[in-house]
C-alpha cells in the first residue's frame, strides 16, 4: 500500500523537526522549499492540462504529491498559487536582465537601457496568451479576477527587478529605481489591456506586432518624459 501523503508529511516534518542542530534545520528548510516548488509545479501542470485555473486544492495536492494541509502550511489560497505560477513565467523578463549582464561586450550605461532591452528581448505575448486563457480571461478585456492577478503578479516582478536593478547600477539613487520601475510596471498593465483588446489575447506573429508598437510607445514615452508634448 502507498503511504499516506499526510502521514508522509507530517513524519518528515517531526522528524526535521526533531534535530536541533543546524543539519536539521537545513534538511527542514529543504524540505519545505521542495514541498513549495512541487506544488508551484503541480499549478502549472494543472493550468496547461485543464485550459485554466480551475482545479481543487486536492487535485493540486495529488498532483504535487504532499498532504492537502501542505497546500496551505505554505499558501492562502488557490488564486495565490495560481499567482506564483504567473510569477514564474513573468519573471523571465528578471532572468533577461540577469542575463544581459553577462553578455559580452554588454554596456548599458543607464537602468532604463537595462530594463528596455530585458523587456524587448523577452516573449511576452506567448506567456501572457497562455495566463489569459488559463485565468479565463474574456475574448476582448480581462475579467475581474485576472486583473487582480495580473496586478499581483506584475507588482511581485517589480520588486524583482527593482533589486536587480540596483545590483547592477549601485551608484544610481535607489529611489530613482523604484521610480522608473513603478513606472515601466504602471505602463505595462496598461499597454496589456490594450494588447488584449486588440488581439483577443491571441498568441501569433500579428499579436507580436501589436505588442511591440505598444511597448516602443511606452519605451519612447518614458524616455522623452511627461514634460514635452506626445
Amino acid at each position: 500500500m502507498a503511504p499516506d501523503p499526510a502521514t508522509t508529511d507530517a513524519s518528515s516534518e517531526a522528524t526535521t523537526a526533531s534535530s536541533g542542530a543546524p543539519a536539521g534545520v537545513d534538511r527542514r528548510a529543504a524540505l519545505r522549499a521542495r514541498h513549495h516548488r512541487a506544488i508551484v509545479d503541480a499549478a502549472a501542470a494543472l493550468m496547461a492540462e485543464k485550459g485554466g485555473s480551475r482545479f481543487t486544492v486536492d487535485e493540486l495536492a495529488a498532483r504535487a504529491d504532499v498532504a492537502r494541509r501542505t497546500v496551505f502550511n505554505h499558501f492562502a489560497s488557490l488564486d495565490d498559487v495560481v499567482v506564483e505560477v504567473c510569477e514564474d513565467v513573468l519573471g523571465a523578463v528578471v532572468d533577461a536582465l540577469g542575463a544581459s549582464a553577462a553578455a559580452p561586450g554588454t554596456d548599458r550605461a543607464t537602468p532604463l537601457d537595462d530594463l528596455t532591452a530585458a523587456l524587448r528581448g523577452t516573449d511576452l505575448v506567448g506567456p501572457m496568451a497562455s495566463l489569459t486563457r488559463a485565468l479565463g480571461g474574456g475574448a476582448n478585456e480581462p475579467t475581474p479576477r485576472v486583473t487582480t492577478m495580473v496586478v499581483r503578479a506584475f507588482t511581485h516582478l517589480a520588486e524583482r527587478l527593482v533589486a536587480e536593478t540596483t545590483r547592477r547600477h549601485p551608484h544610481v539613487d535607489p529611489l530613482e529605481i523604484e521610480l522608473l520601475v513603478g513606472a515601466l510596471m504602471a505602463g505595462l498593465m496598461v499597454i496589456q489591456r490594450r494588447w488584449w483588446a486588440a488581439t483577443g489575447a491571441a498568441d501569433d506573429d500579428a499579436s507580436r506586432r501589436v505588442w511591440a508598437a505598444l511597448l516602443d510607445g511606452l519605451v519612447e514615452r518614458t524616455r522623452a518624459g511627461w514634460a514635452t508634448r506626445a
